[in-house]
């Protein structure tokens, strides 16, 4: 067996899970959707017949001013549990096992009725919360072990007690967010109180035969967190109290060290729960960045843990661990932790999805079924949106024929994977090159085509997915040899200068800084050298684990700037953006809003900032300005009578944008 570790069933006395797979929870908007628990069924069942071994759902909360938002998910009374009902007998009818998660947002919520241990708000929420009183924190332990009862009547296998991330349990913990002075503060045994009653009422209320995961923060990346000390005390006594399995929780929501993003190392904290591992003697689960059979699989062996959780990575593939029991990992779709389509849906109050699977979450009406008619179809472009069309349209049964005018695929893709920290795009372009071929896709590379070819070829369907191009600025003096575009810079950065001056302080500005930042070289391959530039403490000997950081340096002056007064960075990414912006801060990269272009010279560029007149110094200047869609030659195919269909950049150029490229070339080729 090629994944002996990962593969291997979990006794736990009562219950056996098939192995060692668990998909994390994660919110994903079907907990409040018209529809949402027929949805939710679906979309994990898709999961459970997909091979994963235990699946945690969402968080509900156990009471209202638990609510992450007004009218969120909770599980209070009998007539959820009917609706909960839905969900467990689809996972089960699939063969699959399946945990409610039971999450109090406390000062997290998003509404004037949340609540907390004392009454500090959070700054990443806009209400001030209420203290709990006594009788109140009472009342609260009381909901989580009726909403765990309900849970078990619901048919659960069992519960998660989300005490990590910053939410109302890690509230308690810590004396961060924890200043009362009676029995449920003060001395770090008083605020434990709360967690440990918790799970012990639970498991006097539910009996012996049903998981209780505790979601244990063990990295709390605050000032004020917990010692590692506490960390191991507090897991000994959830033990005690009952707990099935410890599930490892890293960074609360504020923290400003990066967790999950994509220029985080894979599994870049597993070394946190490998600290855990012999000092309890449940099973402990790790998380964060493991997104291929691989990576945890040597993480298992390691002896970091006795599970993995993998969520984000089974949206982007519900097949995820069948096609690693098959020996077909090229196949697998893998998560790029960009958090475009989940976390940022989810905290733009969006349902969420994926940028590499646009049918996660939509599995009910985002179907890819055989065609009933199968047609020649013509893709020009194999960008991300000629690529998700091509696949999908070959899958269905379609004869499809994919042009490309340069020597690989990927378009914008190939850009993106040069970025540090951005390495994963290898993984989406590995995947549609696996997926043309097995779906027998004809492709002809460097190969551009126009109008009459595509007309004399007698294709019944053509769709143009040509892309963008970079655009100009107008400014005078732009045509001179020290400036370059974008493209350019991210294929040659070695040839440029010391002193360098990046036009826009959108996504690409930025990544063109982060490349030349971190000298062109990779950054998500290495735990130590990530933790230290982020300040992460791994010798666990910091309270909260957090020290100084020490960043990468440029050897370079770089400038960014923008005509828009506003921040720059503002249409970045809404969970990842901050990091971006952090990271050229600690670079000490300049942010200059407000500007107007007056000139290009050998020197640099003339600006007018605030009346004032003046020359910014540059051997280079990039030009990252947006860009324009590559769409003429869908013009000329409906000059030509031709059954014609535009998508992506083509489309719509703006910021560039692959999960609405994936989206829209997915769509397209179901409706064709």
């Amino acid at each position: 067996m090629k994944y002996p570790n990962l593969l291997s069933p979990l006794d736990l006395g009562f219950t056996t899970i098939k192995n060692r797979v668990l998909m994390g929870s994660m919110h994903t908007g079907l907990e409040e959707a018209k529809n949402g628990f027929e949805k939710m069924a679906a979309f994990y069942a898709e999961r459970a017949k997909g091979g994963v071994g235990l699946i945690v759902t969402g968080g509900f909360s156990p009471n209202i001013n638990g609510w992450l938002k007004p009218f969120g998910g909770k599980m209070t009374n009998s007539r959820e549990v009917a609706k909960h009902k839905i969900v467990t007998r689809a996972v089960h009818e699939a063969e699959g096992k399946i945990c409610l998660q039971l999450l109090h947002a406390g000062r997290y919520g998003y509404h004037p009725v949340c609540v907390a241990p004392s009454p500090i708000k959070s700054p990443i929420s806009p209400f001030k919360p209420w203290k709990l009183s006594k009788r109140g924190v009472r009342r609260t332990i009381g909901d989580f072990v009726k909403a765990a009862v309900l849970a078990k009547k619901a048919n659960y296998d069992g519960v998660e007690i989300m005490g990590s991330e910053g939410y109302l349990i890690n509230q308690f913990i810590v004396s961060h967010t924890n200043k009362r002075d009676d029995e449920w503060g003060g001395s770090f045994e008083n605020r434990i109180r709360f967690p440990i009653e918790i799970v012990r009422q639970t498991r006097a209320a539910v009996g012996n035969d049903f998981i209780i995961i505790y979601r244990l923060s063990m990295l709390d990346l605050i000032q004020d967190g917990s010692s590692w000390e506490e960390v191991e005390y507090l897991a000994k006594e959830i033990e005690k109290a009952g707990a099935t399995i410890i599930n490892t929780g890293i960074g609360w929501h504020e923290a400003r060290i990066p967790t999950i993003a994509t220029m985080v190392p894979r599994g870049g904290f597993a070394w946190v729960t490998k600290r855990l591992m012999g000092k309890v003697s449940i099973p402990l689960i790790t998380t964060n960045r493991i997104n291929m059979p691989s990576v945890a699989e040597k993480i298992l062996s390691d002896g970091c843990a006795d599970m993995v959780s993998m969520a984000r990575p089974m949206l982007a593939d519900p097949e995820l661990v069948n096609k690693a029991i098959q020996g077909i990992e090229n196949e697998i779709n893998t998560c790029i932790a960009c958090n475009q389509a989940c976390l940022d849906h989810i905290f733009s109050n969006k349902l969420a999805s994926c940028l590499v699977n646009p049918r996660a979450c939509h599995e009910t009406e985002f179907k890819i079924e055989p065609a009933q008619t199968k047609k020649k179809i013509a893709v020009v472009g194999a960008g991300p949106a000629g690529l998700a069309c091509a696949v999908t349209a070959a899958e269905r049964g379609h004869e499809v024929h994919l042009f490309e005018k340069e020597k690989e695929i990927g378009g914008q893709f190939n850009l993106a994977r040069k970025i540090p920290g951005k390495e994963e795009f290898n993984e989406t372009i590995r995947y549609f090159k696996t997926m043309l071929e097995k779906h027998h896709v004809k492709i002809y590379m460097e190969h551009p085509v126009d109008a009459s070819f595509l007309k004399s070829a007698g294709f019944d369907e053509i769709v143009i997915s040509t892309g963008v191009a970079p655009r100009k600025t107008g400014i005078p003096g732009e045509d001179g040899p020290n400036v370059i575009t974008y493209p350019e810079a991210i294929i040659h950065p070695e040839r440029l200068g010391e002193k360098i001056v990046i036009i826009g302080a959108g996504g690409i500005g930025f990544d063109v800084a982060d490349l030349l930042v971190h000298h062109g070289e990779h950054t998500a391959e290495n735990v130590e050298d990530f933790s230290k530039a982020w300040g992460v403490d791994m010798a666990l000997e910091a309270r909260g684990g957090l020290i100084k950081p020490h960043p990468v340096m440029p050897n370079r002056q770089i400038t960014m700037l923008q005509r828009k007064s506003s921040k720059p960075g503002k249409t970045l990414g809404k969970t990842t953006g901050w990091i971006h912006r952090r990271t050229l801060q600690l670079a000490g990269v300049k942010t200059l809003s407000g500007v107007n272009y007056n000139e290009i010279t050998k020197e640099g560029i003339w600006v007018q900032m605030e009346g004032e007149k003046k020359l910014l110094e540059a051997d280079h200047i990039i030009v990252c300005a947006g860009q324009f869609s590559q769409n003429k030659l869908f013009d000329e195919i409906k000059e030509n009578g031709l059954s014609g269909h535009i998508i992506g950049g083509a489309l719509e150029a703006g910021e560039l944008d692959a999960k609405r490229a994936i989206d829209q070339g997915t769509r397209l080729a179901i409706s064709l």
